[in-house]
């Protein structure tokens, strides 16, 4: 029989067999036997149950999606045990199989918690059909809560601003990279773009439909982290009023962005290696395997190499991510990309005063695009009407064209250039800012528009 165009679509909008774990509950071996092999090669992961002890054993070692159960069955019938598995795990999805025409004890089934059910006889096709719409169900929940977290966030691409050879490599390798689903190493200083360039990949990826989570490693301490990444059930610590899904379960299916990856701790770093070998991870607090499917990209500013030698971060995960990467340049080596960044920012109605330009290509620019953005959103609501000059600036700004100034009045840009290291006008300018906050490194680094421990390394550097 050929699907109507409705079975079709629905067809098409249902999720693979191959991302949904069943467990299937039935004392008869005459229906239970085949019922396995026939979901087996459709792709689910499938495992079976005789009775229902065996079912509560099996569900108190494996997270399941959907679980499949017989009514009426000795000992514990149907009803009980859904009851009971519900229980245990509130998410799971359970399918009730009934007597034909026993209408009362299906509504009973939904009453206790039953999502659907099906009278007997009926074909295994027609099961398979209702565990995929259940299924499907299921994913829209879990991204649909997803998307009311992310409400406050865009998910539209911004555009990758710039026509320096080193954009346009960057470029070049989203596009190459994009269609893949192996993991992604995104490497740049603080500030360069590296989220931009996760969502560019995402956009332009098979999973493109399917949810972008995003989370900064260096914003959470280890033990906050570990609950974000991999959620936790109710009772794990103190705190823990409710189970909690982690953010691999809900970017399942999707792509799972990971920035500051380098200052993961050791321990996470192991559980992290695990998930990405075989798609298994357990919530804190249990000892149920859930399976994921996440596309991983993880952006860091550490030269993680560097950081393998020195033994803080593990060799084979770090070989595991590092599959497919992308550097982007910072803003000091790319100044021509930066009359084409402020035009992207300011629009057609600002415009620049004397010397503003020019002083833009004289900057180092430590806090990369961040800090142009920054710079100029600043002067924005400073200035007077649509023209940005160089009083409403950034002082550090300021001080930098000041200090070239005076050192060469009359001097053409190349000269400067060479005249004064960028080193040296960084220094010159986290100085500046640090001075203004009183020493502050937190808002000095907010100031800046890189993170606090970016600021940290820098100062050691500029120490040696």
């Amino acid at each position: 029989m050929v699907p109507n165009r409705n079975e079709t679509r629905e067809m098409m909008l249902q999720p693979l067999a191959e991302s949904i774990d069943l467990l299937i509950v039935d004392d008869e071996p005459d229906f239970l036997e085949p019922a396995c092999r026939f979901f087996q090669r459709q792709g689910y992961r499938v495992v079976a149950a005789a009775n229902a002890e065996q079912a509560i054993a099996i569900q108190s070692k494996q997270h399941f999606h959907l679980a499949v159960i017989d009514q009426n069955m000795p000992g514990m019938n149907g009803l009980d045990l859904l009851e009971r598995l519900r229980k245990e795990d509130d998410e799971l999805k359970v399918l009730m199989l009934t007597g034909g025409g026993n209408i009362s004890s299906a509504v009973e089934a939904m009453k206790r918690g039953a999502v659907d059910y099906l009278s007997k006889p009926f074909g295994l096709d027609e099961l398979d059909r209702l565990i995929r719409r259940t299924a499907r169900s299921e994913t829209l929940e879990r991204e649909n809560k997803h998307l009311k977290r992310q409400l406050a966030q865009t998910q539209s691409t911004k555009p990758l601003i710039g026509q320096s050879s080193g954009i346009i490599e960057v470029k070049r390798l989203i596009e190459r990279i994009a269609p893949s689903d192996k993991p992604v190493l995104i490497l740049g200083e603080s500030g360069t773009g590296k989220e931009l360039v996760a969502r560019a990949i995402h956009a332009q990826s098979p999973f493109a439909d399917k949810p972008l989570v995003v989370i900064n490693c260096a914003a959470l301490p280890e033990s906050l982290l570990e609950s974000e990444l991999f959620g936790h059930e109710k009772g794990a610590f103190t705190g823990a009023a409710d189970a909690k899904p982690g953010l691999f379960e809900i970017a399942d299916g999707g792509t799972l962005f990971i920035d500051e990856f380098g200052e993961l701790a050791g321990g996470l770093q192991a559980k992290l290696l695990r998930v990405l070998e075989d798609g298994s991870m357990r919530r804190i607090g249990s000892v149920k395997e859930r399976r994921v499917k996440v596309r991983l990209i993880a952006a860091t500013n550490r030269d993680l190499g560097k950081e393998v030698e020195s033994g803080r971060f593990r060799e084979d995960l770090f070989y595991r991510v590092n599959v497919l990467s992308i550097s982007i340049p910072p803003l000091r080596e790319r100044l021509d990309d930066v009359p084409l960044l402020v035009e992207h920012v300011l629009g057609n109605q600002w415009k620049l005063g004397p010397g503003v330009q020019e002083l833009f290509q004289k900057c180092s620019w430590p806090g990369n695009v961040r800090q142009l953005v920054n710079a100029l959103e600043r002067a924005k609501i400073l200035s007077d009407d649509s023209t940005i000059l160089l009083q409403n600036l950034p002082p550090e700004l300021r001080k930098i064209d000041k200090s070239i100034a005076a050192d060469s009045p009359s001097a053409p840009l190349a000269v400067i250039g060479d005249a004064i290291p960028m080193d040296s006008i960084s220094k010159m300018h986290i100085t500046e800012v640090l001075r203004r906050n009183q020493g502050n490194k937190a808002k000095a680094a907010r100031e800046l528009g890189i993170a606090r421990r970016s600021l940290y390394r820098m100062l050691e550097k500029f120490s040696s």
